[in-house]
């Protein structure tokens, strides 16, 4: 039997998502025929060269170093996988997309010469291909898994395209919209999470990034009506996914306050 090779690897990130494969424990057990993790050092420091069957990446790119080390990992990866919101759409640090990066550092730094970053904070596919994304902060450990059964199987990974509201219904979760008027981003945001927010009575927040082909003008109203500003509503699309275009597209033609 084949073993494929396995390597993990960090970019600007919290460490979450790779937490999230270190806590399946019993799954990477009964993996553990078909996969030889070579490379994660959240693990282990043992680490083996290329080229590597999958690799998973976590967080997003903000320093010339980690735009050269994309590209390595990049060519050597016969399958790459793009694993949380960082990786997958700038994660939190694309805050900086809309400021200044130079003024931060000057301001957080004693020494900001001695800093080297990027202007920006871009997710993986802004700098090479992608062979599949996982969205989340963090990701589903659940879908994880099936996405490393999928290509070990020779299919593809079945991950959900469909919106959050999808899954309050599926779990008899009342929305939180209807009922409390609560601000919910669930009607825009990707399946994956199992409406966790929303089951605890709390509006989504779209960490899991934009669904295919949202509605987002359709939603703008219910948010105003559910009391949130312009900037609340900036605030909370621009937390988790700031680099995804479809959230980005909500400034066409938005009233003022």
């Amino acid at each position: 039997m084949t073993v494929a090779t396995l390597a993990v690897w960090k970019f600007t990130s919290c460490d979450g998502c790779q937490l999230t494969l270190l806590d399946c424990e019993d799954e990477l057990l009964t993996l553990a025929s078909r996969i030889r993790i070579v490379h994660f050092t959240e693990a282990s420091s043992a680490s083996e060269p290329g080229p590597y069957d999958v690799s998973l990446v976590e967080g997003s790119i903000t320093t010339p170093r980690e735009l050269r080390r994309i590209t390595e990992i990049r060519e050597q990866s016969k399958i790459l996988v793009a694993i949380g919101a960082c990786a997958t759409h700038g994660g939190i640090q694309a805050l900086r997309n809309f400021a200044d990066a130079d003024e931060f550092t000057s301001r957080v730094y004693a020494s900001p010469e001695y800093i080297a970053t990027l202007a920006t904070s871009t997710p993986i596919s802004a700098h090479v291909p992608v062979d599949f994304e996982l969205r989340g902060c963090p990701i589903d450990r659940r879908q994880l898994i099936d996405t490393l059964c999928a290509f070990l199987a020779g299919r593809k990974p079945d991950i959900p395209n469909t919106s959050v509201c999808t899954e309050c219904k599926r779990r008899g979760t009342t929305c939180v919209t209807v009922a409390e008027g609560i601000p919910c981003l669930g009607p825009v945001t990707q399946a994956g999470c199992g409406a966790l927010c929303p089951a605890h009575h709390r509006g989504c927040y779209g960490c899991f990034g934009p669904m295919a082909d949202p509605d987002i003008h359709a939603l703008l109203p219910i948010l105003r009506v559910n009391g949130m500003s312009t900037d609340d509503i900036d605030r909370v699309f621009t937390t988790y996914a700031a680099a995804a275009p479809e959230f980005d597209r909500r400034y066409r033609d938005e009233p003022p306050d």
